[in-house]
């Protein structure tokens, strides 16, 4: 080599970034503009980031190493839209990996994509409903308007059927999980990315459209979210910086990395106690609640988060990390936004979950409720009325935990329980034959239960127009049964609105009060009273008749003396062209006791029936 020409000099030292933050970040100040980009990697050897921006370099940009295992660098010039790909050196091995914190994924060929943070929002003011005005439709994006059935469904899509959800007396949709995952079809519930919205729905600002548009109609958005495994597949979190115990096949960093690891889906469930993984957690919640404005957040399977096996009174095998996790969550919500409601699926009746943090719970707001949905079902579903219990359907009305009838949603039908070896109710009723007299009566019945019992009514999607068979990821929602079952989605739509008080005849059923006062398990009647304050148009009686025969006089207890009107008659020809139209005319009410109320009346009632009864003045 010639003395003439200089010596190589070693590569410039980088410096850590100036801003604060996970993932990629773009910042603007007087030295320019560009993008900020931390990772946590403890054991990495060196980290660099890669991407359009620099031809996929490997050398251009390298992080600097922070204190607590975390490496960042300010990349002047970095602009939203471009993509990269952390490259972590592990062992002399290059590991290209995705940014745990990514908005967004390519649809394509797969890299990170830096987001832009900005969006409009408009300039209208929203406000979630009031918790015992909710009505929830859970709905799966990439089936709920699929009209090409090419799919799977978008973002867009969604909002364009906002109008009818509306029209139907939706105030809530909860959105299954929309994150990355692996492939175009799933049911969400096996997350890669856990920051990034699924580019096939559209991405984030199509999302964020979505909950604006949904809050313009009148709807709250709540998203469901899973932090009880992560992946398995197309999991870029597995051993992220190289490091996993050897010989063990654990996932390194990120998972526990023990017998704690061992979920029903695969061995991927995250670490709880490492306060790195229970940040990124924390900080996964808080962004959807405040940069994309949801105004709830669903967990799935939160039994998994807080026991190994998914169980109660199981102390041995507790996760008193998993406790700790959601109490820090649910109670962040609360000190910065506590009219937003967290919903845990844990389904085990355990109270402690929707128990206050500082009395030991876990602290959300609602729990899906197991004590209503199964004997519910089973009472529409046994073949013969004789086989209908009376009892189980009173304790299923009557249950509530924490002495508060809104820290349950109830419901017949959900993504699990219309698959997993099951099927909508109407299918279960008569397979096959689901449009069938019967199954429209049944499925109508508890589903009349569903928003005249105490608590967060819920529907699954297309359970309003009779959808039959089971849900699958690739089988949209066929929207030509609104035409064909237009009765039966009208009854739904008097159910939802009687619900909500539309009219101010039926304030009761937003109250906390009900007692049911007439069980009649020979002839598989049952009637309840709901009010909140009580008095006309507040008191209200519901009669479900769970057998096949009619009444013309079927006498029972009232709360009050005077006329009572019938506000909802499911046996109305209205409602099915094959309906029995059986009468179920106002009645009044005389000062006879009966079922242990100061009056009584009769009514008539069909089978198979509900009716909802309340008074004017």
């Amino acid at each position: 080599m010639s003395d003439d020409l200089p010596a190589p000099s070693d590569p410039p030292v980088p410096a850590p970034s100036r801003f604060p933050g996970m993932g990629a970040r773009p910042y603007r100040d007087e030295g320019g503009s560009g993008v900020s980009f931390r990772v946590w990697a403890p054991h990495a050897e060196g980290v660099a980031v890669a991407g359009s921006f620099n031809a996929q370099s490997v050398e251009a940009n390298p992080l600097a190493r922070e204190e607590g295992g975390t490496w960042s660098a300010d990349v002047s010039g970095v602009k939203v839209g471009d993509e990269y790909k952390f490259v972590v050196t592990a062992g002399g091995e290059a590991l290209w990996k995705r940014d745990p914190y990514a908005a967004e994924i390519g649809l394509i060929d797969r890299n990170c994509v830096v987001a832009d943070p900005d969006f409009d929002w408009g300039e209208g003011e929203w406000w979630m409903p009031t918790w015992n005005e909710l009505v929830i439709y859970e709905l799966h994006v990439g089936t709920f308007n699929d009209p090409e059935s090419g799919g799977p469904g978008t973002f867009a899509s969604v909002r364009a059927r906002l109008p009818y959800l509306r029209d139907l007396g939706i105030n809530c949709i909860e959105l299954m999980p929309s994150v990355e995952f692996a492939g175009d079809f799933s049911w969400g519930y096996n997350p890669g990315d856990i920051f990034a919205i699924e580019s096939a729905y559209g991405g984030p600002n199509r999302l964020k459209r979505l909950v604006r548009e949904a809050h313009e109609h009148g709807i709250a958005v709540i998203f469901d979210v899973v932090y009880n495994h992560f992946g398995p597949g197309d999991l870029d979190l597995w051993r992220f910086d190289g490091w996993a115990p050897e010989g063990d096949g654990k996932g390194g960093i990120y998972f526990y990395n023990d017998a704690r690891a061992v979920t029903p889906w695969g061995e991927t469930r995250p670490d709880y106690g490492r306060e790195e993984v229970c940040r990124f957690i924390a900080d996964n919640a808080r962004r959807w609640l405040e940069e994309f404005r949801f105004d709830g957040l669903r967990w799935d399977a939160t039994a998994y988060i807080r026991n190994v096996n998914g169980n109660s009174d199981d102390p041995v095998h507790d996760l008193p990390d998993g406790w700790a996790l959601m109490r820090r969550v649910t109670g962040d919500t609360d000190a910065r936004q506590p009219w937003k409601l967290h919903v845990a699926e844990d389904l085990r009746g355990n109270p402690w979950i929707v128990r206050a943090p500082g009395l030991g719970g876990a602290g959300f707001d609602t729990q899906w409720d197991s004590e209503f949905v199964h004997p519910m079902r089973r009472a529409a579903i046994e073949r013969d009325d004789w086989q209908r219990s009376m009892d189980a359907v009173r304790r299923a009305i009557e249950f509530r935990y924490e002495g508060d009838a809104f820290k349950r949603v109830i419901y017949t039908e959900s993504h699990d329980e219309v698959a997993n070896g099951h099927a909508r109710v109407s299918e279960e009723i008569w397979p096959e034959n689901a449009g069938s007299w019967y199954s429209r009566k049944r499925s109508t019945l508890i589903a009349a239960a569903v928003f005249t019992a105490p608590g967060i009514p819920m529907l699954f999607q297309g359970q309003e127009i009779l959808e039959d068979r089971w849900f699958s990821d690739g089988d949209p929602i066929d929207w030509t049964k609104l035409e064909t079952y237009a009765g039966v989605h009208a009854l739904y739509r008097d159910l939802v609105r009687l619900r909500r008080n539309w009219f101010d005849t039926t304030r009761g059923l937003r109250g906390q009060q009900v007692r049911v006062h007439h069980v009649n398990d020979a002839d598989k009647v049952i009637a309840f009273h709901r009010w909140d304050a009580g008095g006309p148009r507040d008191d209200v009686v519901v009669v479900l008749n769970f057998a096949d025969r009619a009444y013309d006089a079927y006498e029972l207890g009232f709360p009050r003396a005077g006329a009572w009107k019938v506000r909802l008659n499911s046996d109305w020809r209205g409602y099915g062209d094959d309906y029995a139209d059986t009468p179920s005319f106002h009645t009044d009410a005389e000062a006879s006791p009966r079922d242990g109320m100061p009056c009584s009346a009769r009514v008539g009632i069909g089978p198979y029936t509900a009716i909802i009864l309340s008074q004017d003045e």
